[in-house]
């Protein structure tokens, strides 16, 4: 039932364009996965869940608002003119809380870090649909300073914070908020690429979760002690975390390159440099992953549970699929 109405949620808000019709997909969507938030009774999961609903809340209630609003000047609960400034400023900045752009970041890591991998797969990806598609229907309304202001700050914050973590699943929140950050940026110039970007996010941060998954790591200490149970996967978790760098031949660099393309033929050069700059912080910490997994053999001994050599009873193709598309997907530009 709460997987049906998760999809149902997602599903109503990309068939609508009524704001009101909109609002009831996202709130039914955020009272579906928060039971499976919850659902490991974990008082760091009950916690996680607490925030998130308050958040999603908050920018439920600021979306109908902001809606309201925009058809009391207006008249009409299109979502194609949303003509009142203040409206479209209030949209975006609650459809940037719903996806966690900075600065309205701040809940990502801490909700991100009390959840069970696969619901954060959950969290990272399928939530992100919704409201990404509401603001690229209503793109065209939002200042483009604005757009281009939490699309740099996005980036960088993402970068920068996700430096000094040692968590798996923060690493990977701060990552998610730097790639909404190069979505967001291109979104007024070419929103196809906002896109492929999304797409290309979802395949790479599938593939570093179910890793996650397949090793029960949620630590780099973990993660270390990964290459001795299974080699194979610990070289394409390696390239994985490349791809989601940017690194060419991967996949993750399909999106990074046609969007700084993108903006240097809009005339956007310093843009662009920020950008590529921020990529750049990116990858540094994806590089510390890479190299605690694949380039040191770990000393010491870890303190989660061991890992029998067993047969195992998780499914292995997800995992499969997601790794292919998060390495060879270049050919696609």
């Amino acid at each position: 039932t709460l997987l049906s109405s998760l999809g149902l949620g997602t599903t109503l808000t990309f068939a609508s364009s009524h704001w009101l019709l909109a609002w009831m997909g996202l709130e039914i969507n955020t009272l579906a996965i928060i039971p499976l938030m919850a659902q490991h009774h974990h008082p760091r999961a009950v916690e996680a869940t607490t925030k998130y609903f308050l958040t999603q809340a908050t920018a439920a209630a600021m979306i109908l608002f902001a809606s309201t609003t925009n058809a009391w000047i207006t008249g009409v609960w299109d979502m194609n003119n949303v003509s009142s400034p203040v409206a479209s400023t209030m949209i975006i900045a609650a459809l940037a809380l719903k996806i966690g752009l900075a600065p309205m970041h701040f809940w990502m890591p801490e909700v991100l870090q009390g959840l069970d991998l696969l619901t954060g797969l959950v969290l990272s990806t399928w939530q992100k649909l919704a409201p990404l598609a509401l603001i690229i229907q209503t793109a065209q309304a939002i200042d483009p300073l604005l757009l281009t202001a939490l699309g740099l700050m996005s980036t960088l914050i993402g970068g920068g914070g996700g430096l000094n973590q040692t968590q798996w699943r923060k690493i990977l929140a701060y990552s998610s908020i730097a790639h909404m950050g190069w979505m967001i940026i291109v979104l007024q110039y070419a929103p196809q690429l906002t896109l492929l970007a999304l797409l290309t996010y979802i395949f790479m941060t599938s593939a570093a979760f179910l890793t996650g998954k397949a090793s029960s790591a949620t630590k780099i200490g973990t993660l270390t002690t990964v290459w001795s149970k299974s080699p194979i996967l610990t070289t394409t978790t390696a390239l994985v975390l490349l791809s989601l760098g940017g690194l060419p031949p991967l996949t993750g660099f399909v999106p990074k390159w046609l969007i700084l393309q993108e903006l240097a033929k809009q005339s956007l050069p310093l843009v662009a440099t920020v950008m590529a700059l921020a990529a750049l912080l990116s990858l540094y910490f994806y590089l510390r992953l890479c190299y605690a997994m694949t380039l040191t053999i770990s000393p010491n001994t870890t303190t989660s549970t061991t890992p029998w050599r067993v047969q195992t009873t998780q499914a292995s193709f997800p995992l499969a699929l997601a790794t292919v598309m998060a390495l060879g997907l270049l050919p696609m530009t």
